[in-house]
């Protein structure tokens, strides 16, 4: 019988938000979704063993997720919310401590996560009563203001599956306020125990069988960009470059983020990833041969990828019926032609990225579900699809009613007992031999990623330009001071560590005046400051540019930004 095999492929990746100058978690991104989003994402797995799924972890996520397990088992926290979080003296707030966990203990979807709460709503209503530059106004709020108010937030950040199960948690939500010191470290204490349990959980899951864990260039550099800044205008030929021609020596920087990401990986996994999946899908070819040698089996991309491919390598290729070419592997001719390439699709990764959180759960599990049974039912011959719905592991569900828990309950539920929708993973997927007769080669790929097939997201504008001139030069002088070998190998270790922060792309993805001014904000400054740790890691003058800002987004932008359609 005819099987559709369905590939969920959940990525989870923050950058590094530590600032290495101070050592102090800048933001609270990392904790916040690992007690939210990580969580849920395997307890509902554990709920359903008989769905599969391939996970996609970030090693610099995963560094992190270690750095908080190490702190909260030697007491010295380096992020100042959960330092709040733990302090027994709040009534003895500075009047800057003060403004920031006003300032910071909003910051959430509040249609979700914050009107449904009448206490935590009064907080909000109560501080914007607030002066926050009249230092005497703000000495007034009492140390218990500050209490309910950390201790909601966290609540508030919690993981649905934790929230229903655990009888702290649900104690505390009946206190609803007024909470004790004794409380707010038990809280401290299970946010910690969390944290530890995240990465034996997954571990359990990959044991089981039940996921497929999978691997990015460990700081998440947009590697094709780093490799070649011409394969932008694969997709983009009119698109404006940076004043520097190249990145130096790019090459070699992605080989070491892929082998780098390998060795992480099996240390915290036991056990080397089969695939890899780019920074937000970017590939090109040269990044497949690199991905090749490491000996990877598989990658990943958006759909607008393939189809940019498929035209450049038929200009008259029927590419009006999806159906006929979405839903296969495809392999590359030439040294890369090993790796099997799997393509997202579009529609239904972004209908969970964006379009169901806005409808009643069970409606949407059934329509997801039905639009799987449409593309099983119209794709011709006798070959099992493989259809990919590829999307951020922790972002979508903040959109969510409940962190999006029944429509995760439901859309499992359906998938586990379905009759020719079986869920698989692409390494069990390419070892059935007869799935790899369903295999197609194309001659030529056109570079690309996930967002509209280009990396207009990363380069071609002003903003975006800027930041990579800034870091191109701070490359120029780490390789110049490299090769005068007057570091320390504890001073070059530490500077290749910098260095690879500053090679993120997520710097590049928030500059621009269609993200929302103070996420651009937070961004701008951490990127500046990577690149300011790393001058004086090198023992350089810092540039004067970097004293001022690259993007300022947009104040009119109300949308987190930290998703985007994939068309």
């Amino acid at each position: 019988m005819k099987k559709l095999n369905l590939v969920l492929l959940w990525h989870m990746h923050q950058p590094d938000y530590r600032d290495y100058e101070t050592q102090e978690f800048v933001l609270p991104w990392v904790y916040l979704h690992a007690i939210k989003d990580y969580t849920d994402m395997a307890y509902h797995l554990e709920t359903y063993p008989n769905v599969k799924a391939v996970v996609n972890f970030v090693p610099i996520l995963l560094d992190q997720l270690e750095d908080f397990a190490q702190q909260f088992s030697n007491g010295k926290m380096r992020n100042p919310l959960l330092k709040q979080l733990a302090n027994p003296e709040l009534e003895n707030l500075s009047v800057q401590d003060r403004v920031y966990l006003l300032d910071s203990c909003f910051l959430s979807n509040h249609d979700n996560m914050l009107k449904p709460y009448p206490s935590y709503k009064r907080l909000y209503e109560l501080s914007q009563t607030f002066t926050k530059y009249d230092d005497n106004e703000i000495r007034y709020i009492s140390g218990q203001y500050f209490a309910d108010l950390l201790v909601w937030y966290h609540l508030v950040w919690m993981g649905e599956g934790i929230r229903r199960h655990n009888p702290f948690i649900q104690k505390l939500l009946e206190k609803n306020k007024g909470f004790s010191n004794e409380e707010r470290m038990q809280l401290f204490n299970l946010i910690g125990e969390l944290i530890r349990d995240l990465i034996p959980r997954y571990r359990k899951l990959v044991e089981s069988g039940q996921i497929e864990l999978s691997t990015t260039p460990h700081y998440h550099p947009l590697a094709p960009l780093m490799i070649d800044f011409s394969s932008a205008k694969d997709s983009q030929p009119d698109i404006t470059m940076p004043h520097c021609s190249q990145y130096p020596d790019g090459l070699n920087r992605v080989s070491f983020h892929l082998s780098s990401a390998l060795e992480s990986h099996t240390n915290y996994f036991h056990q080397k990833p089969t695939g890899i999946w780019p920074a937000e899908g970017a590939i090109s070819q040269t990044l497949l041969e690199v991905m090749t040698q490491q000996n990877c089996e598989w990658s990943a991309s958006g759909e607008a990828v393939l189809v940019n491919s498929l035209r450049a390598s038929n200009p008259n290729a029927a590419l009006s019926d999806k159906n006929n070419y979405l839903y296969q592997p495809y392999r590359f001719s030439g040294s890369a032609a090993s790796m099997l390439c799997f393509f997202r699709d579009d529609r239904l990764s972004d209908l969970i990225g964006f379009e169901y959180s806005k409808w009643f759960a069970p409606d949407a599990a059934k329509n997801f579900v039905q639009e799987l049974e449409h593309i099983y039912h119209n794709t011709s011959g006798e070959q099992d699809p493989v259809v990919s719905v590829i999307l951020d592991g922790e972002n979508a569900w903040e959109s969510y009613p409940y962190n999006g828990y029944y429509f995760l309950q439901d859309v499992y539920h359906l998938l586990a007992q379905h009759p020719f929708i079986q869920t698989t993973t692409y390494r069990d997927y390419i070892a059935d031999a007869k799935n790899r007769e369903n295999v197609s080669t194309l001659n030529k790929l056109t570079a690309g990623s996930w967002v509209y097939g280009t990396f207009s997201t990363w380069i071609g504008d002003h903003e975006k330009n800027s930041a990579w001139d800034l870091l191109c030069s701070a490359k120029h002088c780490f390789d110049q001071v490299m090769s005068q070998n007057t570091l320390t190998e504890e001073e070059k270790t530490a500077a290749i560590r910098q260095l690879s922060s500053c090679e993120s792309s997520d710097w590049f993805w928030w500059f621009g005046d269609y993200n929302p001014a103070h996420s651009v904000a937070s961004f701008d400054q951490l990127f500046r400051k990577n690149l300011m740790n790393l001058y004086r890691l090198l023992k350089l003058p810092i540039p004067p540019q970097l004293y001022e800002s690259i993007s300022k987004g947009n104040s009119d932008n109300g949308e987190s930004g930290a998703m985007r359609r994939s068309s």
